[in-house]
């Protein structure tokens, strides 16, 4: 009997509990009904949207590109001449000027050497004037009838051993300047050094190598491909009497508004890509741009204009035409036929239909109609 009582106790607190989530779920409902299921997008409420207020901005057609950043001159510096590395005269990752010394390979045995063929010259030159007295001396006489033509025929063979002696030695002196000018390496251009690749006390020679490297950083060059519509609206737009303007996105994001200073199209329209290849020259006076690197760019490819503009994706598209959905001060979603200029990215130019300040669906137009209310929340659409 005791068990049958526990038995009734517990069926009792079960009925309890049921009855009791009951009124919790019913209790939740009416907390999200209309105003949260509505947010929601559930049938008890009016569909949400988002809109965005069309104003009229300044626009300026572009045509999106991936360049390449490379670098106007970039060497590797090797010896020319062997010998102990005396001296590396730069700081690694530094920039260098033009004309700055960077590495001394044993100059003072170079300098000895020049001097000497110097010397050589000199001596052979002197040489030269006492044989050409001689030479003019011995014609007199010969034309005198006091010398033999064999004796003028060895002194004039004796010039042209003298003659030849000296454009010999003329030619050693040269290559031992040559010889000592190497020994000093220069910067040809400017730019920045990377690693010393050999260090002091080290044995060099033209088998060893690349002692350093050096690349220009600016100005630089940025390569890129367009379609032959996109390089004839570009050029259209000014490119032959002015420059590229740009907006370069940096690998970090960062975007900068750049005019190039120099530029050239190819000659010919590559056949497997259908594209032309566009080379153009910036200043790069914050190094910014790494050659290297890949960069977005967006190219103005027309002149700036006022015009009304909205996502592609707001558009719709019937057996009537374009159309987008913009939703008036009373809620309402209201259907509205437009005419279509360019595209400029993501977004497209309105030419008709639309005014500044109406308020166009942008997410949600899977659930509205014509005539529909609606739940709408304005935002600022970024491109």
């Amino acid at each position: 009997m005791v068990m049958g009582r526990l038995d009734s106790n517990k069926m009792v607190w079960r009925v309890v509990g049921v009855l009791f989530c009951i009124g919790i779920g019913w209790f939740l409902k009416s907390r999200l009904t209309p105003n949260m299921m509505g947010m929601m997008g559930g049938a008890g409420g009016d569909p949400y949207v988002v809109v965005e207020t069309v104003a009229e901005d300044d626009v300026t057609p572009y045509s999106s590109v991936i360049g390449h950043v490379e670098a106007l001159n970039s060497v590797n510096l090797q010896p020319q001449v062997s010998g102990y590395l005396e001296e590396v005269k730069f700081d690694e990752g530094s920039v260098v000027k033009e004309g700055d010394i960077l590495f001394v390979i044993e100059k003072q045995r170079y300098q000895a050497t020049a001097d000497l063929r110097k010397a050589e010259l000199d001596s052979a030159r002197a040489s030269l004037t006492k044989i050409e007295k001689d030479y003019r001396r011995q014609k007199s006489l010969n034309q005198q009838k006091y010398a033999s033509e064999a004796r003028l025929d060895e002194a004039y063979s004796s010039l042209l051993q003298a003659q030849a002696a000296v454009k010999q030695t003329e030619a050693s002196y040269e290559l031992a300047k040559i010889d000592l000018e190497h020994a000093e390496i220069k910067a040809p251009f400017s730019g920045k050094i990377g690693k010393a690749k050999v260090t002091e006390g080290n044995f060099v020679s033209s088998a060893t190598g690349v002692l350093a490297s050096i690349v220009q950083m600016n100005p630089v060059r940025i390569t890129f491909s367009m379609t032959d519509k996109e390089i004839s609206d570009v050029l259209q737009s000014g490119m032959r009497n002015e420059h590229i303007s740009a907006r370069i996105e940096l690998p970090n994001g960062k975007v900068v508004r750049m005019n190039s200073i120099n530029e050239f199209v190819d000659n010919a329209i590559d056949t497997n890509t259908a594209t032309i290849a566009v080379y153009a020259e910036f200043k790069n006076d914050e190094e910014l741009l790494l050659p290297g690197s890949y960069v977005n760019m967006k190219i103005d490819s027309g002149a700036s204009r006022k015009a009304i503009t909205v996502l592609q994706s707001a558009i719709g598209q019937d057996a009537n035409g374009n159309y987008v959905m913009t939703v008036n001060d009373d809620s309402v979603v209201e259907q509205h036929r437009v005419a279509l200029g360019e595209a400029i990215g993501s977004r497209q130019i309105i030419t008709g239909g639309l005014k500044a300040g109406d308020k166009v669906i942008v997410q949600g137009l899977q659930k509205v109609a014509d005539g529909k209310k609606v739940r709408a929340e304005n935002v600022k659409v970024e491109e």
